[in-house]
């Protein structure tokens, strides 16, 4: 894992610097790597306060000294939970992560409905599809800064997946993408839009390629929050 290590090291440190929100770019890899405050500040040794005040942008951009220790200690931590977290994005280093909001695989099947549940969304399809797995998506960067062969490499182990299409206001981009991809998920979520504002073309695309197609007005941090409960 040494060189993946590396690799996801120069990822996580180059997002940071180059954010427009430093603060924002430290919290996100922070909770994708499901670290608490106080135990980064431990691991730090540093007060929790002083990671408090770089998410909430009261401290001005850290310098480089701080984003190597913090990604050093991002991953060593990772590595004593056996890269847990490098797994999931081994197969997505060669992508702009900042279109990647999380990424994770279940340990069991998980049908469409209980996803529609858990995000208090609403499904416009039911084909009863099931996912091993989900991505959740930056639609506009995606669509802005996505190769055919990159949203291919969305789909992790499996395509037996959820695609979760974030900063969505109709859902037409998201859903021709995913007709002209070779692969198809089994279930996309389009968010934050309710079943009037969802494109009908979208809907089109979803019952012509069987895929169940679920919409839900929660925040996006909600909806993250959420689905990291199916994967227990």
């Amino acid at each position: 894992m040494d060189l993946l290590s590396r690799k996801l090291s120069e990822v996580i440190a180059g997002n940071i610097v180059f954010s427009e929100s430093h603060g924002d770019a430290i919290k996100k890899w922070r909770n994708i790597f499901e670290i608490s405050q106080k135990e980064l500040a431990m691991r730090m040794d540093v007060t929790p306060s002083v990671i408090s005040d770089y998410e909430s942008n009261r401290r001005r951009s850290p310098g480089i000294g701080f984003i190597k220790k913090l990604v050093e200690t991002l991953l060593e931590i990772d590595k004593e939970r056996g890269w847990k977290t490098l797994s999931r994005y081994k197969d997505l280093l060669g992508l702009k992560l900042d279109v990647i909001i999380d990424i994770r695989e279940y340990s069991r099947s998980v049908p469409s409905y209980e996803i529609a549940e858990i995000i208090e969304g609403k499904m416009l399809t039911d084909f009863k599809r099931n996912a091993m797995g989900h991505t959740i998506i930056n639609s506009l960067k995606a669509i802005l800064e996505m190769s055919s062969y990159d949203f291919y490499r969305l789909y992790g182990l499996t395509s037996e997946r959820a695609l979760v299409f974030t900063n969505v206001t109709t859902g037409r981009s998201p859903m021709v993408a995913v007709r002209v991809a070779n692969l198809k998920p089994s279930i996309v979520v389009l968010n934050p839009i309710n079943d009037e504002n969802a494109d009908r073309l979208a809907v089109k695309i979803a019952e012509i390629e069987g895929i169940d197609l679920i919409v839900t007005e929660l925040d996006e941090s909600e909806v993250v929050e959420n689905m990291k409960k199916l994967e227990v």
